[in-house]
């Protein structure tokens, strides 16, 4: 006798059971400490403590400032652009940070997908595309001025977890 999806349902049934969802409040925990342990990352480099995050560059003005109330879509925005401009960094400083940025991105999509948010795929932005020419002439303050402001970013964004931001 063939019992077909049903049987395989009741066979599975067991095994599914014991399948339990991470809880959200975990996910936004390994959130915090991720950016705290990117901050740690950035504070670690010396010479990233020689520009405010707030401090004009000519030039720069593509790298993300700080932003007052980041949603969720926002947040991820702001760390992809981070992320292609450290990707596109020689120095070996920004490499972890960089994969961070990735991991960053991973959990804050898991935020957004359980408060049922879409949030769009930011892989290759256009609004970097003078990037190279900037990295020629500046590079060491690209790599001072984007990891300072990244931190400030990061900070922001640690604190709007707090207040369970929106889409």
């Amino acid at each position: 006798m063939r019992c077909g999806r049903l049987c395989q349902f009741l066979w599975l049934w067991p095994y599914l059971s014991y399948v339990q969802a991470v809880p959200i409040r975990k996910v936004q925990d390994d959130t915090k400490t991720l950016i705290k342990t990117i901050v740690t990352r950035i504070n670690d480099i010396s010479h990233t403590q020689s520009v405010s995050s707030k401090q004009r560059v000519t030039g720069l003005d593509f790298i993300p400032g700080l932003h007052p109330v980041l949603s969720l879509s926002k947040m991820d925005q702001t760390l992809a652009v981070y992320q292609q401009i450290l990707t596109s960094l020689p120095s070996q400083n920004v490499m972890q940070i960089s994969n961070d940025l990735e991991n960053l991105r991973d959990l804050l999509r898991l935020l957004a997908s359980s408060k049922s948010c879409p949030l769009p795929q930011t892989s290759g932005l256009e609004t970097l595309e003078s990037l190279d020419g900037v990295l020629e002439a500046s590079l060491y303050s690209t790599e001072v001025v984007a990891l300072s402001r990244l931190q400030g970013s990061l900070q922001g964004m640690l604190r709007q977890l707090d207040f369970s931001p929106r889409c």
